[in-house]
């Protein structure tokens, strides 16, 4: 057990220095505070992308409601993690050379799928955006 403790926080490999020290002192929390953490985004990720699946049945703006909601789902439950790994180490696993092109097209669908539901206001290209961010993050 100390050794997934050790390995999640980061702290497995060499000492760290610099930024990765200060970043690593300002997440000192416990791990017990860390699991409460995750399991609290993970449950708010939940249930943002379940009431978004039950808004997409309102009449005209529940595309743009599920889209939006669906969002704040994925960013909350990749937000989750964090409070496991911390934040540079979460950084690192994500931009690693065989996570890259995953990354980049699951953030750009975020951002997109977003645009579309505010500012272009096209349900269906929200839509297309979220189903590109559920096969970004499982990719």
């Amino acid at each position: 057990m100390d050794k997934l403790k050790r390995v999640l926080s980061g702290r497995d490999a060499e000492e760290p220095s610099g930024l990765a020290e200060v970043v690593i002192d300002a997440t000192s929390l416990s791990w017990g505070t860390r699991v409460k953490g995750f399991v609290v985004c993970f449950a708010i990720g939940c249930l943002c992308s379940i009431l978004g699946s039950c808004l997409l049945w309102i009449p005209k703006k529940g595309l743009v409601l599920f889209a939006v909601f669906y969002t704040l789902g994925n960013i909350a439950s990749i937000g989750s993690t964090v409070f496991l790994m911390g934040p540079m180490k979460q950084l690192k696993k994500m931009f690693e050379p065989t996570r890259l092109i995953a990354t980049i097209v699951m953030l750009l669908c975020l951002i997109l799928t977003l645009c579309s539901a505010f500012w272009w206001r096209k349900a269906g290209l929200a839509l297309l955006f979220c189903i590109l961010q559920f096969f970004a993050m499982a990719w």
